[in-house]
């Protein structure tokens, strides 16, 4: 205390000349705050994923399923881990969502706690939020109720997927421990990954999808020989769901881009079947000493969570050729060069899109031009006439693929006829009318100077 006591000024002017030094200048201010927010924006890239909620049946989940959560924690995802019936749960507050994303581990609750219920959950999916559902054979009706909604219609509970010729060498007798060919998954790497090539252990309750919508996608199905009944009971009536409509893994991406998987098996996700090895009970059947769930529980999650398949539009341009800057108005049969930068995102980084069927379309009510874009310099681009028609267009790229966000731009421009002094003077589908008109102006002047010049002969007497 003596030492700070010494080197203290001990007059004014020392003290105004210290505070001088000490105080950063204004413009020192301005770039630390901008080396402190590039900081940031750095690190946003690096970790912030979204704050995640996961309900769980019980605590134990968490130890239970340690690698898929510790994977994610890993990502950069903020996991906040809680029981379904929590009496202090809560999606919204005042009008915001506290979270970006939603796992529901908890296939067994019957009633939510806090203020979450089917219907929020609803509105969190209808907001851009994600979701992440994992069932079993002990399903409850709020799942059941919420699959519906998204177009998944879960099995009775107390029912399993039984299938006699793909099972486990380790099940205990009810086949009821399913090994999936990778055969079997969605051809869709964005989606299931790439090194998709490893049987998968699944044990958990079948699902239909809903014929009438377009938007479910078939991840993981069922054998032909797989079925959904209950595994302690002869077969009385038809089963829920036969062969391939066996759903087992099935996800949804509305058309606000939202996206929900469901599993039929909360197992799926457990650290004993990350580890576990894997070979089927038939004779002969190949020993793999470790099941493709990992690989596909991760490729998921980076799917449904938006860490791939998640395009954006980024420059736009449009421009007659030979020029730099958009006109107030093209004119009809305009040859015009069009652009558009299109990113992906990878690694939390927007890198340039690599994709050869982007289309581009003209269009008023019709499209009345539709052509491939060709990717140059980072960019696709294309050249096109007009059409001979006037009115209000659209430059459109609608880009909707498997497994990738929908893509949409439209750019309006305006299409004028040509003016009075843009006509052409000759049109040489003419000049049969224009030889006749001056053949007749020749002949006029021929029959003129013929007639003034013409003296009759006078009648001799």
């Amino acid at each position: 205390m003596a030492a700070s006591i010494a080197i203290m000024p001990t007059n004014r002017a020392a003290c105004r000349l210290s505070k001088t030094h000490m105080i950063p200048s204004r413009s020192t201010v301005l770039e630390r705050i901008t080396l402190l927010i590039s900081l940031a924006s750095l690190l946003h890239c690096a970790t912030a994923d979204g704050k995640t909620l996961v309900l769980l049946d019980n605590v134990n989940v968490r130890d239970t399923h340690s690698i898929f959560f510790r994977s994610l924690s890993d990502r950069g995802f903020d996991l906040t881990f809680k029981t379904a019936d929590d009496p202090s749960l809560s999606l919204i507050k005042y009008g915001q969502f506290l979270y970006d994303h939603l796992i529901i581990f908890s296939p067994s609750v019957e009633d939510f706690g806090g203020n979450i219920n089917v219907e929020t959950i609803t509105s969190f999916i209808d907001g851009g939020g994600n979701v992440l559902v994992a069932a079993s054979s002990d399903i409850g009706d709020p799942l059941r109720e919420l699959g519906s909604e998204c177009g998944i219609e879960f099995d009775e509970e107390g029912t399993a997927v039984i299938d006699h010729h793909n099972y486990d060498k380790s099940d205990p007798g009810e086949h009821t421990l399913i090994v999936a060919d990778p055969e079997n998954l969605l051809k869709a790497p964005t989606i299931v990954g790439k090194d998709a090539n490893k049987p998968v252990l699944f044990k958990g309750v079948g699902m239909v999808a809903d014929p009438d919508n377009p938007l479910v996608l078939d991840i993981l199905t069922g054998s032909s020989a797989a079925y959904s009944f209950f595994p302690d009971r002869p077969i009385s009536q038809y089963p829920h769901a036969v062969g391939k409509n066996t759903l087992l893994i099935a996800g949804l991406q509305a058309r606000n881009n939202a996206r929900v998987v469901f599993s039929g098996s909360l197992d799926f996700f457990s650290d004993a079947f990350f580890t576990s090895d894997v070979q089927k009970a038939a004779p002969g059947s190949q020993l793999h000493e470790q099941t493709g769930n990992m690989e596909l529980a991760e490729a998921l999650s980076r799917w449904v969570f938006k860490e791939a398949g998640v395009l954006r539009v980024g420059e736009v341009r449009h421009h007659p050729v030979g020029e730099d800057t958009p006109p107030a108005a093209y004119t009809v049969t305009d040859l015009v060069e069009y652009s558009i930068v299109i990113e992906m995102l990878s690694e939390g980084r927007w890198i340039p899109f690599d994709g050869d069927d982007i289309q581009l379309e003209f269009v008023r009510i019709d499209p009345f031009v539709r052509t491939y874009l060709k990717k140059h310099d980072g960019e696709y681009s294309v050249q096109f006439k007009l059409p001979d028609v006037y009115g209000v267009f659209q430059f459109k790229v609608d880009y909707n693929r498997l497994g990738y966000t929908h893509l949409y731009s439209s750019t309006q421009v305006s299409v004028r006829p040509l003016q009075h002094t843009q006509y052409e003077r000759f049109i040489p589908s003419a000049f049969p009318y224009y030889a006749s008109v001056f053949s007749m102006m020749s002949g006029l002047f021929v029959f003129s100077v013929v007639f003034l010049h013409m003296k009759e002969k006078e009648k001799s007497d």
